[in-house]
């Protein structure tokens, strides 16, 4: 189900949220979460399909700002998948609220299958009000709920500067989506705060895991250096090189490989030869140690649901993530 407001306002909008609840007979009192989406419209339906997956774990209202609106590529893409959405039966169109005025904020509010576990409010603002977002936020979001924001593609230099950034509990990017990966990192590794995280240190989670895993086996003996292998231009692979760097405090190199995809491989040298964890394919991994068979062990590929989800359920701040970022970075050379 999706309605659409046009030239409309933020209380008209939460107006419309509440009338809504009562006729599907729902309580909105079960959203454990306020998440904010920044994006541009060409990025806005895939990033909306990754939290609503999300959010079948923890429930939320998903408010996403479009901040191309304007444009007017942008504003076609969204009739069209208006328009597109018509043929269902249960999708009420609700048009010019003020005939009269200068078009200034347009929104969606879609429920059900058009969502996830809560309802989904898309913000089209134009004009002066899209220097005012946080204003167009605060009306929507779920009372004493924390609020979390994610830029799925190109955030902020500084986030928690950001008008809605600084309100929030958790604030997550994904560098690795940026038009140029290398200068929104930099941007993050400058302005970094306690409550930022980027995806591409959630993407190496289970890598980490694993890791530790391995180093506590017996027989306990000193790792001598490390030598890490992986895509190239991929900053999963720089961040868990600085991890294993700033834990292990020995030498750690990389290796990168143009027609590689993500981590490949993790080789500690030891005195009695190299231990390793290679991926061969992208569903296992094989643990190699010196004197044992080899072990092969599930390990996917994380998608973007699987690193949401995790960010979601974790809005504490991530101190290991911020010490690799403040400490660890600087141990590797990242070419």
């Amino acid at each position: 189900m999706i309605v659409r407001l046009n030239n409309t306002t933020t209380s008209a909008i939460a107006r419309e949220i509440d009338e809504l609840h009562v006729e599907r007979g729902e309580a909105a009192q079960g959203r454990v979460l306020t998440l904010v989406i920044v994006t541009e419209q060409a990025h806005l339906e895939t990033a909306l399909e990754t939290v609503n997956a999300a959010s079948r774990e923890h429930p939320c209202r998903v408010i996403a700002m479009v901040t191309d609106a304007e444009d007017h590529q942008a504003e076609q893409e969204a009739d069209q998948k208006f328009a597109a959405a018509q043929s269902s039966e249960d999708c009420v169109s609700y048009k010019n609220t003020d005939h009269d005025g200068d078009r200034t904020l347009d929104a969606e509010i879609r429920f059900g299958s058009d969502a996830g576990a809560g309802e989904v409010v898309v913000l089209r603002p134009v004009g002066a009000l899209l220097n005012h977002s946080d204003a167009l936020v605060i009306p929507l979001l779920v009372p004493d709920a924390p609020l979390v924001v994610w830029w799925p593609t190109n955030p902020p230099l500084d986030p928690s500067q950001d008008s809605i950034g600084t309100m929030a509990a958790s604030r997550i990017t994904d560098a690795m989506e940026a038009d140029d990966r290398q200068a929104a990192f930099a941007g993050l590794l400058a302005h970094s705060r306690a409550q930022d995280v980027d995806l591409s240190w959630t993407r190496i989670t289970i890598w980490r895991a694993q890791l530790t895993s391995m180093v506590q086996q017996p027989p306990h003996l000193p790792i001598r250096s490390v030598r890490v292998t992986g895509q190239a231009h991929y900053l999963p692979l720089e961040l868990l090189a600085s991890w294993l760097a700033l834990k292990l405090k020995v030498p750690v190199t990389v290796e990168r490989d143009p027609k590689a995809q993500a981590v490949t491989g993790v080789y500690f040298e030891r005195p009695d030869g190299v231990m390793s964890m290679e991926r061969h394919n992208d569903d296992q991994a094989r643990i190699n140690q010196p004197g044992q068979a080899s072990q092969t062990i599930s390990m996917p590929l994380r998608t973007a649901v699987d690193c949401m989800s995790e960010e979601l359920g974790r809005l504490d701040p991530d101190e290991v993530y911020q010490e690799v970022i403040h400490t660890g970075w600087g141990m590797v050379d990242h070419q």
